[in-house]
Order: structure tokens, then sequence, then C-alpha cells
């Protein structure tokens, strides 16, 4: 399994029509086959930053995505909104301490 951590920083006026947005296809994204989960999570100090972090079976699966129509949909309406480029990562996980419930911050 591999982690996929995304931060996305949208300009100022952007960012509510993002999470609206958002709001409308994370169902999609989450369900896509391979994807294990999503989280979306905003910054406490700048709300204009957002980072998603998902987890994916492989990375043959998170480049199935991002090679999908659902993909080809999604990125060229939100990349107008950015303010920076985006930063991305793939990472694997060479120790996991945390319980389940304290990633999704309960």
């Amino acid at each position: 399994m591999i982690t996929r951590i995304v931060k996305l920083e949208f300009r100022e006026d952007k960012i509510e029509e993002f999470i609206s947005f958002f709001d409308t296809i994370k169902n999609v994204v989450n369900d896509f086959p391979g994807c294990n989960g999503m989280i979306l999570y905003n910054d406490l100090n700048k709300r204009s930053t957002v980072m998603t972090y998902s987890q994916w079976d492989s990375q043959d699966s998170l480049n199935a995505y991002r090679n999908s129509e659902v993909f080809g949909e999604i990125w060229p309406k939100i990349k107008p909104w950015f303010n920076k480029k985006p930063e991305a990562w793939t990472l694997y996980s060479h120790f996991d301490g945390f319980k389940t419930e304290h990633i999704h911050g309960h």
C-alpha cells in the first residue's frame, strides 16, 4: 500500500468554490478502484491551503486514477484556481504507530 499526499494552494477567491466542488466529487475519488480512502485536510491558519491524503493499493492503482477520465475532468477544472504549483508526494510506510481513529482527527 502507498500513501499519496498532495498540497494545493488556492487563490483566496476560489477556496470556497473548490470546497463546494470537492464535496460533489469526493466519493467518486474515494470509491475509485484501488483507493482505500481519502482525507481532505484544511490548513488551520491558511484556509486557502489544503492537502489530500489518500491510500492506494499500489503505484499502478494511483496511476490508473491519474490517467482516468475522472481525473481528466477534475484536474482541468481546479487547475486555474491554484495560487501556486501543487506539490505531491507518494510514500510507503516504514512505521505506522497511529491508531486509525487518530488519523481521522478523533
